[in-house]
């Protein structure tokens, strides 16, 4: 039976939750094998509906707390200098459906994630171009896809400070792994941050405001946030936590996902590693909670997950395989993830359940 949606609950998925859930899409975790991340396998979030956007008309619009405004077209910007970036994404909600009580929203597991290489131009030239009024305090971001939330009708909108656009890898985008941008990932143009959650990246960008008050719209300021109630502010969410996931080892059963592994030494349980805070420094890889250090590997990119390797020696018997990691700031991943009212940063330790056979 389902229920419809009100409180945060322990009870079975509300309807509410399931039109989401194919609405939007993971990544399967065995796509972690893939340095980059392919683009129909990349996790994807729609907070309202794909807009059409016309890119022969299209403009994005620059303006506001400014000396001057402009509109560019797509040609002009892709006609900029151009960078390409690996970069991995993280929806803040990953991880949702695990808490307890169940806050109600897309139910993310562990897959809402992707690595992908971007290309765009640098946006600070741009706004250095418009000559930024000295009482901007934030640039607010628009995007075209609009709908309702908590019955406050808007279009997505985000802001960040001035200082945090000044960073290089702030980009605007219009290719993802060498290819014009789908429909559902933002086309034409999207805003990349580099190391926050992915609400932060505003696709379908329309426009561009400098403003002289901090954004209180209902992404910034009723969404998106660290809090215990639904009165309650909290703190924002911003940059992404340190995470490990591993590969699940062996083969599935179709319906539960338990896996199943032979006896004997697995060489490879492998997996990646990200922190938008800093570098990963570790991971660990716990069997029945007896914790060990795997083999780091190479980055794929400065904002982008680290490969790391385990290998294991499988005894028959049922066991719990875990993964954590640890950044260059020295946050690390808890066992037990705080429950917060959004569900928003949980980076709880993968647990998988193994058969060995």
């Amino acid at each position: 039976m389902y229920t419809k949606a009100s409180d945060p609950t322990d009870g079975p998925l509300t309807l509410e939750e399931l039109q989401l859930a194919t609405r939007n899409r993971g990544m399967p975790l065995e796509a972690m094998r893939y340095d980059i991340t392919p683009v129909g396998m990349h996790y994807l979030l729609t907070h309202f509906d794909v807009p059409f956007v016309d890119a022969d008309s299209w403009r994005l619009q620059v303006g506001g707390a400014v000396a001057r405004p402009f509109e560019l077209s797509l040609d002009d910007i892709s006609a900029m200098p151009a960078q390409t970036l690996a970069v991995t994404m993280e929806c803040a909600g990953n991880g949702r459906a695990r808490l307890r009580p169940r806050p109600l929203s897309n139910p993310w597991l562990y897959e809402a994630i992707g690595n992908a290489e971007w290309t765009g131009t640098s946006l600070w030239p741009l706004l250095d171009r418009a000559g930024l009024n000295d009482d901007a305090v934030e640039l607010l971001f628009t995007g075209a896809d609009r709908g309702l939330q908590k019955e406050v009708e808007h279009n997505y909108q985000r802001s960040l400070t001035v200082e945090e656009v000044k960073r290089p890898e702030v980009m605007l985008v219009y290719a993802m792994n060498g290819r014009p941008l789908e429909p559902q990932n933002g086309f034409p143009l999207r805003l990349l941050v580099p190391g926050w959650y992915g609400m932060t990246s505003v696709k379908w960008l329309q426009g561009i405001e400098a403003v002289t008050q901090p954004f209180t719209g209902y992404q910034q300021h009723n969404t998106y946030r660290f809090k215990q109630s639904a009165d309650e502010l909290g703190e924002p969410v911003q940059r992404i936590r340190p995470r490990a996931l591993m590969v699940p080892p062996g083969v599935p059963d179709y319906f539960s996902r338990h896996r199943m592994v032979d006896a004997g030494r697995v060489e490879l349980i492998q997996g990646r590693a990200w922190s938008g805070q800093g570098e990963i420094t570790k991971v660990e890889v716990g069997v029945d909670g007896s914790w060990s250090e795997a083999t780091l590997g190479d980055s794929v990119g400065p904002f982008a997950w680290r490969s790391w390797s385990f290998a294991w020696e499988a005894k028959p018997g049922e066991h719990t395989l875990s993964c954590r990691a640890t950044d260059s700031t020295g946050a690390a991943q808890p066992i037990d993830q705080p429950w917060n009212y959004q569900g928003m940063g949980n980076n709880s330790v993968q647990t998988v359940a193994v058969t060995v056979r």
